[in-house]
């Protein structure tokens, strides 16, 4: 089945914070001049290629003498920063060496669920794929207050994978792939070759929490294979310790575990309502509805929603979630919070009565929804 990637013209590489530092003590130039080497390998193929790297707050703690990863945010950000410097440097003389230019692309959650903002950085990362430079990706630690998080790098390659369009995302990590089971605590446990990203399976043969220094586990690899799914991109979750991985990988080699996208990837527009991790509000519905939306597939009528809560305008993106707070739908909703609080649970004709206008007859059109 991983033939599948022979056919690849463009893939994400999301290298975790194991593989490129050690064991917490700083970077491991030699363990990225590695990868620098083997993206150069699959260059010289054709192959664009996106590398998704950890490694900044590992860095910046050796550069300051910590011993313990931080809990407070403003020290993960001080980190952040401290290591970037590192990070880059080391990256960006690897890749010289190999007559490659790169580029540093800082990113935040925001940055992608900001439709401007979101199209800004496809422009930007095509064009410099079009330049043959490639680009070096990471979480903008410094700047945010909330996403410096379990597994986060797992799933922005994920959100660049959507965001660019990639027939794969490689993430590389410290185990051979997906198990059955937890390998550690069961000896019965064997290697997933493939599956199916809809797959129900899929996730309870997930683990637990990785390292001490990263914050990823193979939970986060799997929820992150399901999203970049959503694009059309496969996935392969393999050990980083494989012997020239990369190339082996792109030329079809049984290594680590394809997770398979279905044939029928979300539209541009709905795929950027999916992946917004932040929304303005959030919708909660009535079982009639969760089935209108999700079996029936049809718009939501505000007379559907039981809560209303946030604080948003007309044209926001809002989180729907059925009554036991399952999270089933992204939306633009049409009307504000405070309108959306006095029409719900009323029939659409009650609109113009309650608000002294109608504007849409839908809270959310179907256009304008996607189920998660």
């Amino acid at each position: 089945m991983k033939t599948i990637l022979t056919q690849c013209k463009r893939i994400v590489v999301k290298v975790g914070s194991s593989l490129v530092t050690n064991q917490g003590e700083g970077l491991d130039a030699s363990a990225i001049g590695n990868w620098a080497q083997q993206i150069t390998a699959l260059r010289e193929t054709g192959l664009e290629v996106i590398l998704v790297t950890s490694g900044a707050v590992a860095e910046g703690m050796q550069r300051l003498g910590w011993k313990q990863r931080p809990s407070a945010v403003h020290e993960l950000q001080a980190a952040a920063a401290v290591g970037q410097m590192g990070l880059v440097q080391v990256y960006e003389s690897c890749f010289r060496e190999h007559g490659l230019q790169s580029a540093q692309v800082l990113l935040t959650h925001a940055d992608l669920a900001d439709r401007e903002r979101y199209l800004n950085a496809r422009s930007t990362l095509r064009t410099l794929l079009h330049l043959s430079v490639v680009p070096i990706i990471n979480e903008n630690d410094t700047v945010v207050t909330d996403e410096i998080k379990f597994g986060d790098n797992d799933t922005l390659g994920a959100l660049v994978a959507n965001l660019i369009e990639a027939d794969a995302l490689i993430i590389l990590t410290d185990q051979a792939g997906l198990y059955t089971a937890d390998p550690r605590k069961d000896a019965g446990a064997t290697l997933v070759n493939s599956i199916q990203a809809i797959d129900p399976a899929l996730e309870s043969m997930a683990g637990g929490a990785g390292s001490h220094i990263g914050r990823g586990g193979m939970i986060t690899k799997v929820l992150a294979a399901k999203r970049a799914a959503r694009s059309g991109a496969h996935t392969v979750i393999a050990s980083g310790h494989e012997h020239d991985v990369l190339p082996r990988l792109l030329r079809g080699e049984n290594i680590g575990t394809l997770i398979i996208a279905p044939p029928m990837p979300l539209a541009a527009r709905k795929q950027w309502l999916a992946d917004h991790l932040q929304v303005s509000g959030k919708l909660v519905l009535d079982a009639g509805a969760v089935r209108a939306l999700c079996k029936e597939g049809k718009s939501l009528l505000p007379i559907g929603v039981k809560e209303v809560s946030g604080d948003f305008e007309r044209g926001a993106v809002v989180a729907i979630l059925s009554e036991d707070g399952q999270d089933i739908a992204r939306g633009l909703i049409n009307y504000s919070a405070t309108e959306a609080r006095r029409i719900a649970r009323h029939p659409s004709h009650e609109i113009e009565t309650i608000l002294g206008y109608v504007d849409e007859l839908e809270l959310i059109h179907r256009d304008n929804l996607v189920l998660l």
